[in-house]
């Protein structure tokens, strides 16, 4: 809970600085989509090397996640945050000079680790720093980050690669990312002094959380929703291209695409306030998530008139309705830490269990287009994720969580 001393403008201020913080780094992974054709060209890379390099930003978060939040226990969750972001500004500053697909990927590696930063330690400055009544609010409107970082990304990539190189939005990108940093500074409260306990203390905390069966497996049901995710978005400006829309157009949809995911996301915290329980929010999101993309991949919807409209309303309502999923799940990590555990890792533990849908969901997308020729097979993956979100989601109950979000 916010301190005594902190005004509730301030306070506010404090949350909303956050989530601008997400949404800036979260841009930096939405800022290759629309670039990939350009870059597959120019650099000689194959459809499966583009989507790894989709998802090889997510490879500090699969490995990092619990050492980041040993690092918010030594030194901080707003110190991080800044390094995160000024991490963010290094890769992007390289990687636009990069002149092959390693150096590429070498830079987005590091900008994965910045994004990683950045986006572990934010839900427990959010939480911190918000005053209860409004937690909810605060945390639907940080799970929309990622929404409204697609639908920003997308669409000014869109534009501006129609004026100039994917070097130069790298480098535009870079100089966006300086502008948290001052906000960051005056409007989030510095970190508490530590309690002198060093490194065993903070040790011990994150050993408690590990050991807890609860971050696990909500790290896993969220994995279940970004293999899917990631896969289906990441890739929707190269479907588009494949399928003859030209010029800004590819982008412009997957960004709208993207934008109803943060859309989904803030229209979901009124639903926690209320105090739903996770499970009847997870498992129906799950099957529609499943019945969407089956109609989006399965049918030939070239051979429809009007298909593409309706295809695009699929792969939309794939994406408003399954942010459902992460804010359910970002909601409950802030509390899923057990008595005298570590919310940042909690978080972390999370991050790096699903971020290994992250990386895997483009790359597993690419194969199967690859293999099969075309995108039609892409429902075989998202269903079978499907079906495991929802056999783990059935553990996930209030009861055997002790949690409760109603009036937070």
């Amino acid at each position: 809970m916010a301190a005594p001393s902190v005004t509730r403008q301030r306070a506010d201020a404090a949350w909303i600085v956050v989530v601008l913080a997400g949404v800036t780094a979260a841009m930096h992974i939405w800022k290759l989509p629309t670039a990939i054709p350009v870059i597959q060209h120019e650099l000689g890379m194959s459809l499966v090397q583009a989507g790894v390099l989709l998802g090889v930003v997510q490879v500090a978060g699969m490995a990092g996640g619990l050492a980041v939040s040993l690092l918010a226990e030594m030194i901080g969750a707003r110190r991080c945050l800044l390094i995160g972001l000024w991490l963010l500004i290094a890769g992007s500053v390289i990687g636009g000079f990069a002149d092959s697909a390693v150096v590429l990927m070498a830079c987005r590696a590091l900008e994965g680790a910045g994004f990683l930063l950045t986006t572990v330690v934010a839900p427990g400055l959010i939480r911190t720093n918000t005053p209860l009544a409004r937690v909810n609010m605060a945390v639907g409107f940080w799970s929309a980050y990622q929404g409204f970082a697609t639908f920003t990304g997308l669409v000014a990539s869109a534009l501006i690669l129609q004026a100039t190189n994917w070097h130069v939005w790298w480098w535009l990108m870079a100089a966006l990312t300086l502008v948290p940093i001052p906000l960051v500074l005056k409007f989030v409260p510095q970190d508490p002094p530590r309690d002198g306990s060093g490194l065993p203390a903070a040790t011990r905390r994150i050993g408690r959380t590990v050991r807890s069966p609860k971050p696990w497996i909500a790290g896993v049901v969220f994995g279940c929703y970004t293999v899917q995710w990631m896969a289906v978005v990441g890739f929707l400006p190269t479907i588009y291209h494949q399928n003859g829309v030209t010029g800004i157009w590819a982008g412009i949809l997957s960004a709208v695409v993207g934008g109803l995911n943060a859309v989904g996301a803030i229209g979901t915290a009124p639903l926690l306030q209320r105090g739903v329980p996770p499970r009847l929010l997870l498992i129906p999101t799950f099957i529609l998530m499943g019945t969407t993309t089956v109609l989006t991949f399965a049918v030939d919807w070239a051979a429809v008139p009007g298909g593409m409209a309706i295809q695009f309303a699929c792969v939309a309502v794939f994406s408003m309705v399954g942010a459902v999923i992460p804010s359910t799940l970002t909601r409950m990590a802030v509390d899923l830490a057990p008595p005298d555990g570590s919310t940042p890792a909690a978080m972390g533990l999370m991050q790096q269990i699903f971020n290994v849908g992250n990386f895997t969901g483009p790359a597993i997308v690419a194969w199967l287009a690859t293999v099969t020729g075309g995108w039609q097979s892409t429902w075989w993956m998202t269903c079978t994720f499907a079906l495991l979100g929802i056999c783990l989601s059935l553990y996930l109950s209030e009861k055997r969580l002790g949690l409760s979000f109603a009036h937070r």
